[in-house]
């Protein structure tokens, strides 16, 4: 622990954060007290600077090999990357879900083994691996083999529908056009399916509170989530 840190602060290193997850999750970082530093990890550079973060622009984040100095001292990794399966076969969505996400997390257990891992996944993985949904056994796979690192702790985020607050948009086209239709019933959703839905803040919120003070489960649906998260919001 560095000088002056208290018991409760956390160094938290989050990859995606240019995402419409991840970039919930670096606003709740920021916002919070006990979060002392954030270390963002991806492909594009985030055009953002605050006194807490720094950043490592990287053309392959799953090739860390020449910035491990960077990466000791860590608490916490949130791993918000994803991608959508549309279009694309099982062999490419692996590569880009299992194998990228195992590559960093090897790399980051071997540097940090008290490090607690938060892996956003989806509602609906499949933890058998042998359903009939591609991407949703490729993320239990992935998930599985998470489980069997030795990490101080690992948490698997499975949120079903994500609001956006505060700004924050998706990269990907339709989920934007989607939010911007749907904008007028967010509310009465949240309060119709507290089950189903949850918002970019809650969802933040609920990453820190796990790496921070565990959960009694290591799979978080939207229902847990949202508990997580709101117990985050009065810490």
């Amino acid at each position: 622990m560095n000088s002056g840190q208290t018991a409760a602060s956390m160094n938290v290193v989050i990859f995606g954060a240019t995402g419409m997850v991840g970039q919930g999750a670096l606003r709740e970082c920021l916002l919070d007290p006990d979060v002392r530093q954030v270390l963002a990890i991806g492909r594009r550079p985030m055009g953002r600077t605050h006194e807490k973060l720094r950043e490592l622009v990287l053309p392959d984040p799953g090739d860390l090999s020449g910035v491990e100095p960077e990466l000791r001292g860590l608490d916490a990794c949130l791993f918000c990357v994803g991608a959508s399966s549309a279009g694309m076969n099982e062999e490419s969505y692996t590569r880009l879900t299992f194998d990228l996400t195992l590559a960093v997390a090897r790399t980051l257990v071997r540097l940090n083994p008290g490090m607690t891992f938060v892996f956003v996944s989806g509602m609906g993985t499949d933890s058998t691996e042998r359903g009939r949904l591609m991407w949703a056994r490729v993320k239990g796979r992935t998930e599985n083999a998470l489980r069997q690192l030795p990490f101080k702790r690992t948490y698997m985020m499975r949120p079903g529908v994500i609001i956006p607050l505060h700004g924050i948009q998706s990269r990907t086209t339709w989920i934007r056009v989607l939010c911007t239709l749907t904008r007028p019933f967010h509310r009465g959703l949240r309060t119709l399916l507290p089950n189903h839905v949850t918002t970019t803040e809650i969802l933040g919120r609920a990453m820190i509170a796990i790496a921070r003070h565990g959960y009694p489960r290591w799979i978080l649906e939207t229902r847990d989530i949202n508990t997580a998260g709101a117990s985050e919001r009065s810490h």
